[in-house]
């Protein structure tokens, strides 16, 4: 059975620095495109940061509100990925999912929250 396990949440000030960590029980995870979503209340999942290519993991596409701030990575051998957020703004709150892909199957991590206030 896959799982997605995410861990490195919390709360957080403003300003603040947060590094998610996603461990994955997937054999071939390399050849997973893998990414980082996230809900707040009220509103749409959405798409916080992926890398593109399986190839050249420097191939990456970020939302716009995070960009600059944000940075995903990922460890093959570990098979786990990371996002690395840097200057955390209350807009940033929500439950952030740790997503892998390759084609038509999906996996979803159980959600982490993120709360950033003073």
């Amino acid at each position: 059975q896959v799982k997605l396990v995410e861990s490195g949440g919390g709360l957080v000030q403003p300003g603040g620095s947060l590094r998610l960590s996603c461990a994955a029980s997937l054999s071939g995870f390399s050849i997973y495109a893998v990414g980082w979503y996230r809900q707040a209340p009220g509103n749409q999942r959405e798409l916080v940061a992926r890398i593109i290519s399986i190839i050249n993991p420097g191939q990456t596409n970020y939302a716009d509100s995070v960009k600059g701030r944000f940075t995903i990575s990922r460890d093959n051998e570990k098979k786990t990925v990371y996002l690395q957020m840097n200057s955390l703004k209350a807009e940033d709150t929500a439950v952030y999912y740790c997503n892998v892909r390759l084609g038509e199957t999906e996996y979803w991590g159980q959600g982490i929250q993120v709360t950033v206030s003073s």
